[in-house]
């Protein structure tokens, strides 16, 4: 058994504060959503993703100092009732290849005040084994002992290489894919 030495746990705790989770609220995860709007042969698609988790830091009196991590599983990906058949073919290779890629992982590591209770948050987004830049606007509210994030990421599916092999076609299913989300925290 490895002994990690207290000195060694110690600055990782530090660290952590100091880098803005000293603040960070509870998820509540049942009045939150993260789902996926793309449009094939033109006609909007919607699917949810019903499993995830998040940390969020965020004071309003030092919005630039908001961090965020979120985990998605992506095996949860859900178009709606009575279609398991497109829910298990999204899980395979030539999409988001879940049994290789399980969860994908949102970062934020800054954000800067757009206008009253309006946020632009800039991180990373880590897909099928691909990381890229992600710029989110969203809006904040406090609502009694809950607080709530509501925004959308654009993204394109190809960069993450999410449609592959006869699915790369971006006049069939279009590359541009809306990734929509309420996270709502205790205050």
């Amino acid at each position: 058994m490895k002994v990690i030495p207290v000195s060694w746990l110690l600055t990782a705790v530090l660290t952590l504060l100091s880098s803005g989770w000293s603040h960070a609220q509870a998820l509540d995860a049942a009045k939150s959503s993260i789902s996926a709007t793309f449009k094939q042969m033109n006609v909007p698609i919607n699917g949810q993703f019903t499993k995830f988790n998040a940390q969020i830091s965020f004071d309003p009196s030092k919005v630039e100092q908001a961090r965020a991590n979120l985990d998605i599983d992506m095996a949860s990906f859900d178009l709606g009732k009575g279609l398991d058949d497109y829910n298990d073919e999204v899980r395979k290779k030539d999409w988001f290849d879940s049994a290789r890629f399980p969860k994908a992982t949102v970062t934020i590591s800054s954000a800067r005040v757009v206008s009253a209770n309006r946020i632009e948050a800039a991180g990373k987004l880590s897909l099928k084994g691909k990381t890229g830049d992600v710029l989110a606007n969203l809006s904040w509210k406090d609502e009694g002992a809950f607080r709530m994030f509501d925004g959308q990421v654009p993204i394109k599916r190809s960069f993450f290489a999410i449609g592959e092999g006869e699915w790369r076609d971006t006049s069939v299913v279009a590359d541009e894919v809306i990734i929509k989300f309420r996270i709502v925290t205790a205050r």
